[in-house]
């Protein structure tokens, strides 16, 4: 006689179906929020009294119908403040610290802005999901990496500088002295400026393998004055030069790297007797059961579809954003590395590690 099939909970069910439409609006809303930070709408909230939806398209010089819309969207998702009697419509000065004030340690417009171009690749993680083969870096949008720099910013603006090399007083002793460092993976070039601008004697360097964001790592150093004082080389970070650099970073590099052995090896092979390489990577465990979260969701989400996609896109290892600690240092053996020491560092994205030859 076969098993009776439990009976359903009713009330779990319709407790469930209303956290699917919640993360169904929260998918919408995304795309509502990009439109927002493209297009200067929550800046010129967060800048502006209390507006009625005429008076921001007449600031903003946007259609008004389409700004009503979207204003009712953001004020029942409370982002945004609303006076029934007045019509008036604003920003609580809280909420621009995430949405509009790009010098804020908690701004987010940068990860708001990667959730067009990460959803437009969708389709080919969609069928990545049947060939196992990933997605290259090149097939993702040019707006991919320029969200990637405005979300890592806050990164070295706010924490690299003030607070992590601080708790690393021999880097800090050794590029105050003329010493060298290279951020492998530079991307856009942040870190490598922030260390130019911070010690002026030392020699700084920045390797990456993607052209596009090279291009940009260079008109960002001209920006600043620091044309002439950087050095950005397209490189295979595999094959880095030998006992070279007295500091050598990594920020969220090595999860999405096609060899992470390789990589770190060579890292290894790049630093100086006494150098320090300092690995930055997200801050969540390897056990699914410690990521049920609101940040677990996040990273796995983003992981499948860029982290472990382009990993896997160049046949490599695919070991995806929440590797965790114990990766970390699995790695970091397989490397050569004779020290690693979790950093005491607190911070919500970021987990950092200090690896010594």
């Amino acid at each position: 006689m076969p098993d009776a099939k439990p009976e359903l909970n009713w009330d779990r069910v319709k407790k469930f179906s209303a956290q699917v439409s919640n993360d169904i609006g929260a998918a919408m809303l995304g795309a509502m929020s990009y439109i927002g930070d493209r297009l200067g709408i929550f800046k010129s909230l967060a800048e502006s009294t209390p507006l009625t939806s005429v008076e921001l398209a007449e600031k903003t010089g946007l259609d008004e119908r389409y700004l009503r819309e979207w204003l009712g969207a953001m004020t029942a998702a409370q982002y945004l403040s609303y006076d029934p009697v007045s019509k008036r419509y604003s920003m609580p000065a809280e909420n621009a610290m995430i949405l509009a004030r790009e010098e804020s340690p908690f701004f987010m417009g940068g990860f708001i802005q990667g959730i067009i171009p990460n959803l437009s690749v969708t389709p080919k993680v969609l069928e990545a999901f049947r060939t196992g083969k990933g997605v290259r870096q090149s097939e993702y949008p040019p707006e991919t990496f320029e969200s990637m720099e405005r979300s890592s910013a806050n990164m070295y603006r706010n924490q690299l500088l003030k607070h992590w090399l601080p708790a690393m007083p021999q880097v800090v002793r050794a590029l105050e002295e003329g010493g060298s460092a290279l951020d492998v993976g530079c991307g856009s070039g942040r870190c490598a400026i922030a260390l130019a601008q911070r010690f002026p004697k030392a020699k700084i360097f920045g390797y990456d393998a993607h052209p596009g964001s090279l291009e940009r790592a260079r008109n960002n150093a001209r920006a600043a004055g620091l044309g002439e004082r950087i050095s950005f080389q397209a490189v295979d970070c595999t094959r880095l030069p030998a006992a070279k650099f007295d500091f050598i970073s990594t920020f969220d590099v090595v999860h999405d790297s096609i060899d992470p052995v390789g990589l770190m090896s060579s890292i290894h092979a790049a630093l100086r007797p006494g150098g320090t390489y300092l690995m930055v990577e997200v801050n969540v465990s390897a056990r699914l059961e410690d990521n049920i979260s609101a940040m677990g969701r996040m990273m796995y989400s983003m992981s499948t579809l860029y982290c472990m996609s382009v990993s896997l896109g160049g046949g490599g290892a695919g070991i995806g954003a929440c590797m965790g600690e114990e990766k970390a240092r699995e790695l970091a053996t397989a490397a050569g590395f004779s020290s690693f020491e979790r950093l005491p560092v607190k911070d919500l994205f970021s987990v950092l590690y200090e690896l010594k030859p």
